[in-house]
This record gives C-alpha cells, sequence and structure tokens, in this order.
C-alpha cells in the first residue's frame, strides 16, 4: 500500500513539478533545493 502511494506521488510530481535535470544544483535558489530533494525522496520510497 506505501509503495503504491508513492509510485502515484512520481507519477503527479512528474505532471506539476519542474524538471530540473539539466540545470547545475549549486546555481539552484532554496525552493528548486527543496524541489528536488522532494522529488528524489519520494522516488527513492517508491523503488524500495
Amino acid at each position: 500500500m506505501k509503495k503504491a502511494l508513492f509510485k502515484f506521488l512520481v507519477k503527479i510530481n512528474n505532471m506539476i513539478l519542474p524538471s530540473l535535470y539539466k540545470k547545475d544544483p549549486n546555481k539552484l535558489t532554496v525552493v528548486q533545493k527543496a524541489i528536488l530533494g522532494y522529488r528524489y525522496w519520494v522516488l527513492t520510497k517508491a523503488l524500495d
């Protein structure tokens, strides 16, 4: 159940949140770093 929830969140994130994969992490703003961290956290929970 928990894994399915995180997979659903990954799909929602891909549709709503901006993609930051081509940007330099050192030049991101605080909000962009938070979005990147959230996306990473959800993705790793979905893959476990």
